[in-house]
């Protein structure tokens, strides 16, 4: 599945990765919680990134997260190769 993560203070890139639960939460070191923003992608991160006083990462939408996260494309209840561009992105969130 081809995603683009984002890691604190860097810019995102494309991923390739497998389309496994265990995986996505490696890459977040954790649990992982999806944030829906649209009907195709979602935001995945860890689900006590602030609790665990993760490193922030960005804004998006009036929301931070901290820590590591990804972003996928989802096909009802699937995960799917992100629809997004990096330049999308990059008009969608902040960085400080």
């Amino acid at each position: 599945m081809k995603i683009i993560i984002k890691e604190p203070g860097k810019a995102p890139e494309y991923r390739d990765i497998q389309n496994e639960l265990e995986e996505l939460q490696n890459l977040v070191d954790s649990y992982i919680e999806t944030i829906t923003f649209d009907d195709d992608w979602v935001l995945i991160c860890n689900e006590e990134g602030r609790l665990r006083d993760l490193p922030w990462n960005c804004r998006l939408f009036t929301i931070n997260f901290f820590g590591t996260v990804l972003f996928v494309g989802v096909d009802g209840e699937d995960f799917t190769d992100c629809p997004l561009t990096i330049k999308d992105l990059k008009d969608l969130y902040e960085v400080k």
